[in-house]
């Protein structure tokens, strides 16, 4: 669980580090970019634990796909509330779709 919970944290700086500033358009793009690169460091001090607890209980590929999935529900929320820009069908269908990836991701064949 505490790896699930790093990764959801990690996401959401990571998410605002890289969509964040497209709120600030008219701001300078250095800023932008010197800004998303301090918010990224506060998303690998949570991702690195994250990665480093979780390998054993999971797979390398297992924590990617936990980790896509994380990023896919917090941006959703993300683009909804902070964007405001609505989810359409064709969005929800793809994210769906990946959560059949988890399926087989983490079904032993």
């Amino acid at each position: 669980m505490a790896t699930v919970v790093l990764l959801t944290i990690s996401n959401i700086f990571m998410t605002f580090a890289w969509y964040g500033h497209l709120k600030y358009k008219s701001s300078p793009l250095w800023i932008a970019i010197l800004l998303s690169w301090l918010i990224a460091l506060a998303e690998y001090c949570f991702q690195v634990p994250a990665n480093r607890i979780g390998h054993g209980l999971f797979t390398a590929a297992q924590l990617k796909t936990i980790q896509e999935v994380i990023t896919l529900a917090v941006f959703c929320v993300f683009s909804v509330f902070y964007l405001h820009e609505g989810l359409k069908w064709n969005y929800i269908v793809g994210f769906v779709m990946m959560i059949g990836a988890v399926f087989f991701i983490f079904t032993k064949w």
